[in-house]
């Protein structure tokens, strides 16, 4: 067996002068640079916003999110952005919630009525309402389409009620 060794260790602290410098906090972080938006970039997030309805496609729900996460990103850098941002939100949880509740509705009040004989008259109602309502989408899709494609150019565009609303409510906020 080998002997023992005694190990001694220094329990003094080595200081690095780099370490030292580099430890220490600014006392105040220089204020966020005015970032300015080129209006190339500025129609193409808007562009993006519209086109978000597309995601309804394939999910179902995420348009409005995509939508409203561009809105919160750019509300304070770019005005053009966040106004269509939050107008392609507001239009796109319209369509997909007010179609969702309109054709619940008529349901349920066709399975209501049922119970005292009446509904079923309404059932055939019901499937018409049904069919005619699920076009409102598919047209919204194409509303959309057409939103992005007038941003991407550079234009101003404005859902019908919506816009108006949307600019209103953002302008007074």
């Amino acid at each position: 067996m080998p002997p023992e060794e005694d190990i001694t260790v220094d329990n003094e602290e080595e200081t690095y002068p780099e370490a030292e410098e580099s430890a220490e906090i600014p006392e105040q972080l220089p204020p966020p640079s005015d970032e300015v938006i080129p209006p190339s970039k500025e129609h193409n997030w808007a562009m993006l916003a519209h086109l978000s309805i597309l995601l309804n496609l394939f999910t179902g729900f995420l348009g409005p999110v995509v939508a409203f996460i561009i809105y919160l990103v750019y509300r304070e850098k770019s005005r053009y952005i966040a106004y269509q941002s939050l107008q392609a939100a507001v239009f796109q949880l319209i369509v997909v919630v007010g179609v969702g509740l309109v054709i619940g509705a008529m349901w349920l009040v066709t399975a209501v009525l049922s119970v005292f004989l009446i509904g079923l008259l309404c059932i055939p109602l019901s499937c018409i309402g049904s069919i005619v309502l699920i076009f409102v989408p598919i047209a919204s899709l194409v509303y959309g389409v057409i939103a992005g494609i007038k941003c991407g150019q550079g234009e101003d565009f404005r859902y019908w009620l919506v816009g108006d609303w949307v600019r209103g409510t953002y302008e007074n906020g």
